[in-house]
C-alpha cells in the first residue's frame, strides 16, 4: 500500500467523524431557532373581584379577593387547565397573587412575580376611598377620562407615558419567555395599556389610550388571549396578535 492511501485511509473517519460533528451541530442550531421562533400564546388574566372592588373603593397594592373573586378564579383556573399552560406570570399585589395561587390549584405550574405587571398606580388622595366621593370622583375625570396631552400629571399618579413604557418593557419581558403557553395574572388599567400598545405600538397616544379604556373594559376573571409572532418582526413588525379578548 502507497504512502498516500495509508495517509487517506487513516484521515477517511476522521473527515467522517468531523462531517458527522458538523451536520449534528447545525442541526441543533436550526432546532434551537426553530423553537426560538415558534409562535407563542399568552393568556392574560384580570384577577377576580376584591372586597374592595366590591365596596367601590379605589385601591392601592393590598386589598384580597372576596368570595365571589375566589370563585371566579377558580373557575378560570379550570378552563386554563384545557389549554396545556406551562407557567404563570403574576403581578405581586394581594389580589394577583391571590388569583394566581387559586389558578394554580388546577395547573400545578412554575409561577413568577414581576412588578412590570401591577395597575397603574392611582393618585394616593383617592386611595382607599369610594369612588362615590365628589372629590375622587373629579380627580378620576381628570387623570382617566379626560382627553389631555401624553404628558400630563394631575398629582402623583402613573401618567400616560409611565404606563406606555412600563407595557413597552413588559412585552419585551414577555417576548423573552420560552415557555409555550403562559398565563399572565394582571390588572383593568395596564390590561389595557397592552392591549393598545401590541395595536398601535409607538404611535399610541394618551387620546387613543382613553378611547381603548372607554371600548375594552376587562371583566374580573376574564381571559383574553394573545399570539406572539417572533418572525414577523423581520417583515411587518406586529409581532403580537390579539386573539380574544375579555371571555
Amino acid at each position: 500500500m502507497s504512502t498516500t492511501a495509508i495517509v487517506v485511509s487513516a484521515v477517511a473517519p476522521l473527515f467522517s467523524l468531523w462531517w458527522i460533528a458538523t451536520l449534528t451541530g447545525l442541526s441543533l442550531i436550526i432546532f434551537a431557532l426553530c423553537m426560538r421562533m415558534r409562535t407563542r400564546f399568552f393568556y392574560f388574566v384580570r384577577h377576580g373581584e376584591t372586597i374592595l372592588n366590591a365596596k367601590h373603593i379605589k385601591q392601592g397594592a393590598e386589598g384580597g379577593l372576596s368570595d365571589k373573586g375566589k370563585k371566579q378564579a377558580a373557575e378560570t383556573g379550570s378552563i386554563l387547565a384545557l389549554y396545556s399552560i406551562n407557567k404563570i406570570l403574576s403581578s405581586p399585589y394581594e389580589r394577583s397573587v391571590e388569583t394566581a395561587t387559586i389558578i394554580n390549584e388546577s395547573l400545578h405550574v412554575p409561577v413568577e412575580y414581576s412588578p412590570l405587571l401591577v395597575e397603574r398606580r392611582n393618585p394616593s388622595a383617592v386611595i382607599g376611598k369610594s369612588v362615590h366621593d365628589p372629590e375622587v370622583a373629579r380627580i378620576v375625570e381628570q387623570t382617566d377620562l379626560a382627553y389631555h396631552d401624553d404628558q400630563y400629571r394631575f398629582l402623583d399618579e402613573e401618567n400616560f407615558e409611565d404606563l406606555k413604557k412600563r407595557a413597552q418593557l413588559c412585552l419585551a419581558y414577555f417576548a423573552q419567555q420560552r415557555e409555550r403557553r403562559i398565563c399572565v395574572v394582571t390588572h383593568h388599567a395596564f390590561l389595557i395599556m397592552l392591549y393598545s400598545y401590541m395595536r398601535q405600538g409607538e404611535s399610541l397616544h394618551a387620546s387613543d389610550y382613553i378611547k381603548h379604556s372607554f371600548f375594552n373594559f376587562s371583566e374580573n376573571g376574564s381571559i383574553s388571549v394573545c399570539a406572539y409572532h417572533p418572525w414577523k418582526k423581520f417583515f411587518a413588525g406586529r409581532e403580537w396578535e390579539i386573539l380574544t379578548y375579555n371571555n
